[in-house]
């Protein structure tokens, strides 16, 4: 399986390959969303790994595992429920999840997020394996008492920095069966498994599909299980899915107000 990262070096964002269970980076010659080949060895020094994707949106699905269901108090969905997060909520691994000033109690949600590969309009689940290039991790950062207060998402789940996705897309792993996990500062906080979703990645891609057009490299956030819970700055948040890796992130305070006031 290929695993295709996205990483900054002495300034140029490129794209590179890991072959299988290999650790060295390979030079991605061509398009990721495309025909592409492995090219030379790529050094690792003064490599920044990005966000795998820049998507022009990420299409999230709520109540998507029984267990966060029944956690949220919430009836089991007759059909997937969709919200939106912004491209500009997206940060890459090891980047600093902000806590806004005014958004209260923020909460990781570890998820499986899909990749798209080329457009998609009307897909049936039938064909949906072959508008998708690959799987990654995704933490779905929620401001919990503004999602309340609201009722609809926008907010919560839209500032700056809510959308850590990462550390890379892996193509040709089945998604069916894959733990999913979320750690806060070495404490194991959500474990479960996508056998557990509601709804299955072809149904998704078929449902979403039917409503919008996603294009390449947009991202279906598949959803959370239970074991959601708050983060505080200084926190080290690690969502995990088998399969794919670990996507790292510290939670920060909000230091803009600050740094008005004073300038």
């Amino acid at each position: 399986m290929d695993r295709i990262f996205r990483i900054e070096q002495n300034g140029c964002p490129k794209y590179v390959l890991q072959k299988d269970d290999a650790t060295q980076w390979h030079r991605l010659d061509g398009d990721p969303y495309g025909d592409y080949t492995t090219g030379p060895e790529i050094e690792d020094e003064g490599v920044r790994v990005l966000s795998p994707v820049q998507p022009s949106k990420i299409v999230a699905v709520g109540l998507n595992y029984r267990d966060h269901a029944r956690e949220m108090n919430k009836p089991l969905p007759d059909e997937p429920l969709l919200f939106l997060k912004p491209s500009t909520a997206v940060i890459g691994p090891h980047d600093a999840i902000v806590m806004p000033s005014q958004a209260g109690r923020v909460d990781y949600e570890a998820e499986l997020g899909i990749v798209i590969r080329k457009q998609a309009k009307a897909v049936a689940a039938a064909e949906a394996a072959q508008y998708i290039l690959g799987l990654t991790c995704v933490n779905d950062v929620t401001a919990r008492e503004l999602q309340a207060r609201d009722v609809q998402y926008t907010r919560a789940k839209g500032f700056d920095t809510f959308a850590p996705i990462g550390p890379c897309i892996v193509v040709g792993l089945a998604g069916s069966a894959l733990d999913v996990e979320s750690s806060v500062n070495g404490e194991r906080r959500q474990a479960s498994n996508t056998r557990e979703l509601i709804f299955g990645l072809h149904h998704l891609v078929e449902f979403v599909s039917s409503v919008m057009t996603l294009l390449p490299g947009d991202v279906i956030a598949t959803g959370t299980p239970s074991g959601i819970g708050p983060v505080a700055p200084g926190d080290r948040v690690v969502v995990k899915v088998e399969g794919i890796g670990e996507l790292v992130n510290e939670v920060v305070a909000d230091t803009s107000i600050l740094e008005g006031l004073t300038s």
